[in-house]
């Protein structure tokens, strides 16, 4: 199977959906399905690995994310996508992280951010898309800003965060709005 994939000027993103997982949960050792999302250590492969048995799509709603791999070093850094499209209304939820904080600050997840959003558009007819950040996550507020998103409301105890229910900063982007 050929993975998809997304080039940027320091970034290779590898397309991760649901037959991506379906091939890989089969063919791959546990050491390669940690080498391939990124997964530090075999309880993050286990936490992983339960995701999965408990299925990936339901009716008119699916996932699809990206690892972000650091072009100079190979290394699998992050991870940026959709993991919640609703593919009967052309929307989705976008969600982005790192997993090292030597790569935080350098505009890595602004350059993976926009090549998402480029192929949500693009190819996966999206007209919104919304995202949904801690109401203390400036860097967070700061790239979905830069992309023309705009905040709607807040989402009072969205969120289970170490045993305390957190607000959640509510933005969308419509693809006409988008800055790119």
């Amino acid at each position: 199977m050929t993975i998809p994939e997304i080039h940027t000027e320091r970034l290779t993103l590898k397309t991760v959906n649901p037959e991506v997982l379906d091939h890989v949960y089969a063919h791959f050792s546990d050491w390669e399905i940690m080498d391939f999302l990124g997964l530090p250590t075999i309880d993050a492969l286990t936490k992983e690995k339960n995701k999965y048995n408990k299925g990936l799509t339901t009716f008119n709603k699916s996932f699809l994310y990206f690892t972000i791999t650091d072009n100079a070093t190979g290394k699998v850094i992050g991870w940026c996508g959709y993991h919640t499209w609703y593919t009967q209304h052309n929307r989705a939820e976008i969600g982005y992280g790192l997993y090292c904080s030597d790569y935080m600050q350098k505009g890595i997840m602004s350059e993976a951010v926009k090549a998402v959003l480029d192929y949500g558009f693009n190819n996966m007819n999206l007209h919104r898309v919304e995202a949904m950040t801690a109401t203390y996550n400036t860097a967070s507020i700061k790239t979905l800003a830069k992309f023309g998103f705009i905040q709607e409301g807040v989402l009072r105890q969205h969120y289970l965060v170490e045993g305390i229910m957190e607000d959640s900063l509510m933005f969308s982007l419509l693809k006409h709005e988008y800055l790119h």
